[in-house]
């Protein structure tokens, strides 16, 4: 099949079968299809799309981005998870208020140049909304053409990597390029998935070779099994006299870099002895929490929720600015991770299961 019955066969079943009704896909300009592009990076379209309308309604243009705090920009991408995302969109965006008065670039190399951006978002971007020929290769791509040409390796290897920049070069068109980027990310999302995909269906499918040869399960080959390790942890519900939580300001790089955690404490640490040493307040109503674990790509962390309740107020003296003490259920754009806030749901559930038995004893006593 040569690239242009490729693209053409392509094209014909977008225009039947495509999606054209994503939220980003309306008024497609570089701003919002940039958004799309970092939020779509390791997350699926329907898990992105609630999110991507929050984050567009509460920051609809660069300049309202850049002018947010961070904790408002993670607190609207908590849950979406890779943080990083979050906090390289919010500094280009700075960076483009800064440099360019918050205009979009309409280059490949300047585009790059932002911070979390490679090649394929880059050529995604300017491709879908600026209509500029440009390869991506995005996961839902790279299965496509591994099928299509039996492309053995990881696509992860930098040499299975080359052949398949060769491979989408190869075949974007000159023309309707923006309908053809949306068509191919279309196709492997809908049709060429990762398990049972729906040859019978696809537009190129006489000319894939994984077809052909019913080896479409082998293509494109997984990363190289690892055994992922476990860490433990203690997160610590630190509660005070006014139904707060302690929390703590992550470092603004790595795991949850710059949002809001629990403290995080050694397996056997002496709670009532640590926050006599950290905080210089007794601690009581110890109470410990079933495992909570999280699976990281890189290792799973098992999280012991451990519930304590300060002895005597503490007031405000520990809203420094790295530890604030944090009312579950108020509004609050405060970035939380997501382990952290699946603890508060637990926690306020726990206190209103307690408010309720209370009530429902007092009643009772009355009747």
């Amino acid at each position: 099949m040569t690239p242009q019955r490729f693209s053409s066969a392509l094209l014909d079943w977008y225009d039947r079968n495509g999606r054209k009704d994503l939220p980003w896909q309306v008024e497609p300009t570089p701003y919002r299809v940039w958004v799309s592009e970092i939020m779509l990076q390791q997350t699926q379209v329907a898990t992105v799309i609630p999110y991507y309308r929050r984050f567009m309604q509460r920051f609809p243009d660069i300049a309202a981005l850049a002018a947010a705090d961070q904790d408002q920009v993670l607190h609207h991408w908590s849950g979406l998870g890779y943080y990083a995302r979050a906090r390289n969109l919010h500094a280009a965006a700075q960076q483009l208020v800064t440099n360019s008065g918050g205009v979009f670039p309409d280059t490949l190399e300047a585009v790059m140049a932002l911070p979390g951006v490679g090649r394929s978002t880059a050529g995604a971007i300017l491709a879908l909304a600026c209509a500029q020929r440009h390869p991506l290769l995005d996961g839902n791509v790279k299965r496509v053409l591994a099928r299509f040409h039996a492309v053995d390796g990881w696509p992860g290897l930098g040499a299975v990597q080359k052949q398949l920049w060769a491979l989408a070069e190869l075949y974007t068109p000159q023309a309707r390029v923006a309908h053809y980027t949306q068509a191919i990310m279309d196709l492997g999302a809908t049709l060429c998935t990762r398990g049972r995909p729906d040859c019978t269906q696809c537009p190129v499918c006489a000319g894939c070779a994984a077809c052909r040869s019913g080896r479409q399960a082998d293509y494109p080959a997984p990363r190289p099994a690892r055994t992922l390790p476990v860490r433990p942890v203690i997160m610590l519900l630190l509660g005070n006299q006014d139904n707060e939580l302690l929390l703590e300001r992550r470092p603004p790089s790595g795991i949850w870099g710059g949002l809001w955690s629990f403290p995080e404490l050694v397996a056997e640490t002496d709670i009532g002895r640590w926050c006599e040493q950290q905080l210089g307040l007794p601690a009581t109503r110890i109470e410990q929490w079933p495992v909570l674990r999280h699976t990281f790509s890189h290792f799973h962390l098992d999280i012991t929720p451990v519930l304590a309740q300060l002895g005597v107020s503490a007031g405000r003296v520990m809203d420094d600015g790295l530890r604030v003490w944090y009312k579950p259920g108020q509004a609050d754009e405060r970035g939380l991770a997501a382990p952290v806030g699946k603890l508060v749901a637990q926690y306020l559930n726990r206190q209103h299961e307690r408010a309720g038995n209370g009530k429902n004893r007092a009643m009772r006593k009355t009747g």
